[in-house]
């Protein structure tokens, strides 16, 4: 596969049918294409188990789709989500499919602003953008969408889009303390019933142990391969695991594990027999931060096309989302969804506070990844990484690695000087 033949495949009956704008949305998937092919088609030395993933991205809005629509047609609920405390183990185990939104993209910040005010994070825009355009199949096939209270534009936006596609919000703590886990464990309850309403069965202790098997299997999968980055010189690009941890919201988890882990097996050879993408001389850089919905690759194609390479994604995208396992085989429902509970009250959101867990989570991934310098990238308007930016970068200064702070949104007009930033960084840090 090329940049020259490489093409997002089309599926103009089946938007259709689901109400899209389907000629605007046919430029999209046309524009899509070839940012995808100037973007990861031209790295040199690719591992040859990416073309799965490369695959996927041609058919992200169609096969993919196609097997959504299937689900639905057996019943089964397709929830679409924005955020990494969705408890996914209670989805899988009513056989239902969990799908990351669209979120990433400016194409659909003009249809939010048309609605919403201007000054509040794009990734919210984003979303809510390709909902009210009409712009994107997984919100369109979706039964209902999860939402989250990790800020305050997402849970105000979430009012508003209940009002085109059903939207459930789970209240988020904004604490750890015993309360706030109390809180928690009850809001995961309520979604339990929630989903077995929408999937019109009960989500058992069998089922849900087995559930948990397969998202301990994937997040072990993830770890794997985040693992395998850290050998120096490393054996893949950042961009490419950074479009398998994005593309590990929407692929079907037990065929993404396979997948994964034949990657893995591929990577562990090319470091047997040292094949590397990365030059001798190259700055390894650790990025934390924001999470980055696909397709935003700015950061990492700025940093590996000046001659980085990143080691390590310290976000929602990143090890946030897969670093904290399960216990296996508790015995009984309450126990069960008391473990739910204790594994996604150890996520580092920049939500709580304080957050002091995220703080000594971003050193302690710096050091096992081996990198040279970190990144610390946020959106426009996202107050609370913004502010928690402040507590990263003296961590930073204290521990004496460079540092770097990166606001931006998803425009192309900040490319220009980031890159500049991003040149001369790598250059203090090659020095």
């Amino acid at each position: 596969m090329n940049t020259e033949n490489f093409e997002i495949k089309a599926y103009p009956e089946m938007w259709e049918s689901l109400n899209m704008d389907v000629e605007r949305f046919d430029k999209m998937r046309l524009m899509l294409g070839e940012i995808y092919g100037k973007t990861y088609l031209t790295q040199k030395n690719r591992p040859n188990s990416m073309a799965y993933f490369d695959n996927m991205i041609a058919e992200i809005h169609g096969g993919r789709i196609q097997e959504l629509l299937n689900a639905k047609k057996e019943g089964k609920p397709v929830v679409g989500t924005f955020c990494v405390y969705i408890p996914e183990e209670i989805v899988l185990a009513a056989g239902g499919v969990c799908v990351g939104l669209c979120g990433g993209s400016q194409g659909s910040v003009p249809d939010a602003e048309k609605i919403l005010p201007r000054n509040i994070c794009p990734m919210v825009k984003s979303a809510f953008g390709f909902k009210a355009g009409r712009i994107c199949p997984y919100f369109q096939a979706v039964d209902f969408v999860y939402g989250e209270t990790t800020c305050d534009a997402k849970k105000k936006t979430w009012e508003i889009l209940n009002q085109m596609v059903p939207t459930y919000v789970m209240e988020i703590p904004q604490t750890k303390k015993p309360s706030a886990v109390d809180m928690w464990l009850s809001e995961v309850k309520d979604f339990k019933t929630k989903v077995e309403s929408i999937a019109g069965s009960e989500v058992t202790l069998d089922k849900l142990e087995e559930a948990v098997k397969v998202m301990n299997n994937k997040r072990k999968a993830l770890q794997r391969l985040n693992n395998l980055r850290h050998a120096d010189p490393t054996p893949i690009s950042g961009k490419d695991v950074l479009l398998i941890e994005q593309i590990a919201f929407y692929d079907e988890p037990v065929r993404f594990v396979a997948k994964v882990n034949s990657l893995c097996d591929e990577l562990e050879q090319r470091i047997a027999d040292g094949v590397t993408v990365q030059d001798s001389s190259a700055a390894r850089i650790m990025v934390a931060g924001v999470p980055m919905a696909l397709p935003n690759w700015k950061l990492h194609n700025l940093v590996e096309g000046a001659g980085g390479v990143i080691v390590n994604e310290e976000s929602c995208i990143g090890t946030r989302y897969y670093k904290d396992l399960m216990k296996e085989n508790t015995g009984d429902m309450e126990s069960i969804l008391k473990e739910l509970t204790r594994r996604y009250m150890q996520i580092d959101c920049s939500c709580f506070t304080p957050n002091d867990e995220r703080i000594d989570q971003v050193l302690k991934e710096y050091k096992e990844s081996g990198a040279h310098g970190l990144i610390h990238y946020s959106l426009q308007f996202c107050h609370t990484y913004n502010v928690e930016e402040v507590k990263i970068r003296k961590a930073c200064e204290k521990q004496g690695i460079p540092y770097m702070f990166i606001e931006s949104d998803y425009s192309p007009e900040d490319v220009g000087q980031i890159q500049t930033r991003v040149e001369a960084f790598l250059e203090q840090i090659s020095e």
